[in-house]
């Protein structure tokens, strides 16, 4: 749900980045973050457990354009890619503006993909969204690898809605800002036909 912030003229986007466990959230959102100006970002925020290395979200105003004389501001998190992590993964998933599915690429990795999916599909329900209607980007990182499935097999089995599909190696920013474009389109989008 867009936050307005008429004070400072802001419309505020929220867009998560999902996917399972190591399959690049984070290092696109590094990557990101990383090549973004200084004065165009805030601080990066990471929680971790002691009982897993990879809860944490990731926290990144990143602007772009204006909306209806509004500067808008996009608000990048990642969610834990463990099942076990389900309930701060709803959470996160609360007020959502745009999602980002990140596929691990490898062969070995496909039924956790899959998985990964299904479990998105129904925590965006049970916050009341519906995954065919929201702003919706598939990337398929990892693509650098040896052992990757081909990008149409790929597409077949992960593609929902005939959604934008990139091709990516976030480790090095391929594909990085192809997808953020993509999916902060969508949402802009969005907010204009509100």
């Amino acid at each position: 749900m867009t936050f307005i912030n008429y004070a400072s003229r802001e419309i505020n986007c929220k867009i998560v980045y999902y996917g399972p466990g190591l399959c690049g959230k984070t290092t696109n959102l590094q990557y990101i973050y990383d090549s973004t100006a200084p004065q165009a970002k805030g601080k990066l925020i990471s929680l971790a457990t002691e009982t897993d290395r990879t809860l944490f979200f990731d926290f990144m105003p990143l602007e772009l354009g204006t909306v209806r004389g509004f500067k808008t501001r996009f608000h990048l998190y990642t969610v834990p890619g463990q099942v076990y992590y389900d309930a701060s993964r709803k959470l996160i998933l609360k007020g959502v503006d745009g999602v980002v599915f990140v596929a691990d690429s490898q062969e070995e990795r496909m039924d956790a993909n899959i998985e990964s999916l299904y479990n998105l599909e129904e925590n965006l329900q049970t916050q009341g969204f519906d995954l065919m209607k929201i702003p919706y980007v598939l990337q398929l990182n990892k693509r650098d690898l040896p052992n990757v499935i081909p990008v149409d097999e790929l597409s077949a089995e992960l593609q929902k809605k005939g959604e934008p599909v990139y091709e990516a190696v976030a480790t090095n920013g391929e594909g990085v800002f192809d997808t953020l474009k993509a999916v902060a389109k969508q949402v802009l989008t969005e907010l204009r036909k509100g």
